[in-house]
């Protein structure tokens, strides 16, 4: 994977087109042509491949034969496999915090479980991130965050139901409760029920169409 430099082309490249993916202006299925990636940011060709080929590593962007470079779209199969690695990993970081997480990074928490709000995809985001953080190790969070920007690919988020966004409330307050008790077992075992319930959501979802 190419290492691109904050103050580099590349680097713009890079966060451009992955934001375009992940707001949805770059569909699933879709086609990126590396020229036409160019003009439409007004960057070289280059920097545009290398920032390309970095987030085709990343898992969303795909090689297809005779299309070239696409916006990845992910089947059932691909879905299952994902929360898998979901399951895992999330458990891992409950677990990590439920050992490491200061008073103040469990106060965050519990702060972020209180904002409510009209937006509960951003207050989701928050919470996991404030877990990562709390986690403190470095590698597991990189690797859930790549994991969170391919949830990205499959559209619009199980919490766009607002019974299964109650449910994750309370599944998110039984996460944090372990980790205030300092229980990294019921931790981790909050974490592995929470994102199941959030594939048993969206495999409804990808039934319903």
């Amino acid at each position: 994977m190419p290492i691109l430099h904050a103050n580099s082309q590349a680097f713009v490249a890079y966060n451009e087109i992955k934001r375009r993916i992940l707001g949805g202006d770059f569909a699933p299925g879709a086609r990126l042509r590396e020229v036409e990636v160019a003009e439409l940011l007004t960057l070289g060709r280059t920097p545009v491949r290398e920032a390309l080929k970095r987030i085709q590593d990343e898992g969303l962007l795909r090689q297809e034969p005779g299309r070239g470079l696409v916006v990845a779209e992910m089947d059932q199969q691909e879905v299952g496999e994902l929360y898998a690695m979901r399951e895992s990993l999330e458990s891992t970081a409950a677990s990590l915090a439920a050992h490491h997480a200061t008073e103040a990074e469990i106060l965050n928490m519990e702060a972020i479980l209180m904002e409510g709000g009209d937006d509960p995809v951003a207050q989701n985001l928050r919470f996991h991130e404030a877990i990562y953080s709390a986690a403190h190790n470095r590698y597991l969070m990189r690797l859930l965050r790549t994991l969170t920007d391919t949830t990205y690919l499959l559209g619009r988020s199980t919490l766009a139901s607002p019974v299964r966004a109650e449910a994750a409330l309370r599944e998110h307050s039984a996460i944090v409760a372990a980790i205030r008790r300092r229980d990294p077992e019921g931790a981790a075992k909050a974490a592995r029920h929470h994102i199941h319930q959030a594939l048993m959501e969206r495999l409804k979802m990808l039934r319903q169409g």
